[in-house]
């Protein structure tokens, strides 16, 4: 018999599967209550459970002094790390040797005895912001989530959520050097970073757009959003290659091209990348706010993206967002209102990579050209290749700058290809 539907209850409800996804192994949660106090959960298959349910502790930390030091954790990598000039014995600059681990990606030709003492100097400040400071206090709850979290986290390979309502650069921060371990080598100062041993995202609150899934394509639907005049000398130019090869790619260079494509009804791209500068402006007497820049130089920050992105939330605008400019990926107490990020996700994008700290054009474009090719072969998820990139710089290049990017939400996204991943 024919059978003709008059009647839908569950509209809607048929689209949730493509919403299940497998849980995280370990999820953290910091919630800032009244007076800036700190609520500690967390839960998952990798810690022990209590009844079924989560361990929690009430901190003597408070919110502004924890986001005051990890403030302070950012400009360290800039001023101990990424600005590192090498001196002679007169403690002049060597001119040969200008900002070495700014222009250059691969360090491996570096002295590995710099690079040690560099990276045991962020590890310290990482430990103790995660540790002597979020963390701290004597009370029996606290010393039993401490010590929960931290076997937790001593372990590696995990699915991380931070959902959080303290915006940390997660990834920079360091689990404790075992009292018995020998002295300190690089790949084991390395290994005390978040980002080298675990994926990692962080949520809170901004939550990726709950609709229908969204559209797979055979051929990459991808943008390029850049200030033409950036990144002479580095690998920018293969960027854009990779992203124009086997897909279908637009170019935009200025704000009116922004406004130009939102504004059309099916723009469905799967992969946004933006290359630009990215700052803090003054917004007195308001807090600060992050805004980015193309060629034209036109400002944009979070409040004219919403206004941008907000007509869209009913139509299939699902990218994955690389926004490659400095800071993108911050969100601290004095910029939490205006988040380029969060902006983005509210508004449908899956997922936003960014930068946590003022990021070198080389090394941000040698990040880009990695995590663009391996995203784009569609067999890994954004968490998955954040994870690897970490990895692969410091084996590969000895340079930690790959803990310096932050995902917001997104870890298990990946690109959906009609033809099973191959481009």
């Amino acid at each position: 018999m024919t059978t003709r539907v008059v009647q839908d209850p569950s509209d809607g409800f048929r689209f949730l599967p493509h919403l299940e996804t497998e849980p995280p192994d370990l999820r953290v949660s910091f919630d800032v209550l009244g007076g800036g106090r700190i609520r500690a959960r967390i839960s998952g298959t990798s810690v022990p459970a209590i009844h079924g349910s989560e361990h929690k502790a009430d901190l003597i930390a408070r919110s502004d002094d924890v986001h005051a030091e990890a403030a302070r954790l950012c400009d360290l990598w800039r001023t101990w790390f990424v600005e590192f000039q090498p001196t002679d014995d007169r403690r002049r600059a060597l001119g040969s040797r200008w900002r070495p681990y700014a222009t250059n990606a691969d360090l491996s030709g570096e002295p590995e005895e710099q690079l040690r003492l560099a990276i045991a100097r962020l590890a310290r400040s990482g430990e103790s912001l995660l540790f002597n400071t979020l963390l701290r206090g004597d009370d029996v709850r606290t010393e039993m989530f401490r010590t929960y979290l931290r076997s937790a986290l001593t372990q590696e390979g995990l699915r991380v959520r931070f959902d959080s309502d303290l915006h940390l650069p997660w990834p920079m921060l360091c689990i404790a050097q075992e009292p018995t371990a020998p002295a300190a080598t690089l790949d084991a100062l390395f290994s005390r970073f978040l980002g080298h041993r675990h994926q990692i995202e962080h949520t809170a609150d901004a939550y990726t757009w709950v609709g229908p899934p969204c559209t797979a394509h055979e051929r990459p639907k991808v943008s390029l959003n850049h200030d033409a005049r950036l990144g002479r000398g580095t690998r920018a130019d293969e960027v854009a290659k990779v992203l124009a090869e086997g897909t279908e790619c637009t170019v935009r260079t200025t704000y009116e091209e922004l406004v130009r494509d939102f504004e059309e009804s099916a723009l469905d791209e799967q992969v946004m990348y933006f290359w630009c500068h990215g700052e803090f402006k003054d917004n007195k007497p308001e807090p600060h706010v992050p805004v980015i820049r193309l060629t034209d130089g036109t400002e944009i920050d979070s409040y004219e993206l919403r206004t941008l992105l907000a007509p869209r939330r009913d139509t299939d605008f699902r990218p994955f967002v690389l926004l490659n400019a400095c800071h993108a990926g911050v969100s601290g107490a004095s910029v939490a209102r205006a988040f380029l990020g969060r902006v983005l996700i509210e508004n449908g994008a899956q997922g936003v990579l960014g930068p946590l700290i003022s990021m070198p054009q080389a090394f941000a474009a040698e990040y880009a050209l990695e995590f663009v090719t391996r995203y784009l072969r569609g067999n890994a998820t954004a968490g998955g290749i954040a994870h690897e990139l970490a990895q692969h710089f410091t084996a590969r290049y000895r340079n930690p700058l790959g803990f310096a990017y932050g995902l917001q939400g997104g870890m298990d996204t990946r690109l959906e290809l009609t033809n099973g991943g191959k481009i």
